[in-house]
């Protein structure tokens, strides 16, 4: 059984998973405005991405017996000046989750509680990664910054990005 405290930052962390995916959704739609499809492509797969950690963390309390309780989402912004910007944000925004995640992590460790700490090790991990992601797009729009043929490129690089559902969504039966 999970700890009252532990149960609530998990759900606390369910509304930030969501409101991550709002803010990712909002940064697609001004890219797509703005012309930069290949970039919007990026953001929405983000925006899928954080809609599993979201369902991950729900399927988790569902399966220790703990009810999950939905909560509205904050506002996010919608518009950017450029989209360094907008990778720059994401940048410290992932920063803050990673915040978060180590802790729920240090909360299942005060609590003694192996099952959760064994879980939000693929969430640590995946911040390792999605960190690294937003400084790689933050060097390659730097390196492209005054050049808008090297952006025009880096539109067409990243429009290739799919989608790959989050691995411990990929064994369930959803």
């Amino acid at each position: 059984m999970l700890s009252q405290k532990l149960h609530a930052a998990i759900n606390e962390q369910i509304n930030a998973e969501l409101w991550s995916a709002y803010l990712y959704l909002a940064m697609s739609m001004d890219a797509e405005a703005k012309g930069y499809k290949g970039v919007a492509n990026w953001f929405y797969v983000q925006w899928l991405e954080e809609q599993d950690h979201a369902r991950i963390f729900m399927n988790y309390l569902n399966s220790r017996d703990c009810k999950v309780e939905l909560k509205p989402i904050a506002e996010v912004r919608t518009e950017w000046s450029s989209v360094l910007e907008m990778f720059q944000e994401t940048l410290k925004h992932e920063k803050v989750v990673t915040g978060l995640i180590n802790n729920l992590a240090a909360i299942a460790a005060e609590d003694k509680d192996f099952a959760s700490s064994n879980m939000l090790v693929w969430f640590i991990d995946e911040q390792i990664e999605e960190e690294e992601s937003a400084r790689d797009m933050i060097f390659a729009c730097e390196a492209v910054e005054s050049d808008k043929y090297g952006m025009y490129q880096l539109d067409k690089e990243l429009a290739a990005r799919t989608y790959t559902q989050a691995s411990p969504l990929a064994s369930s039966a959803e």
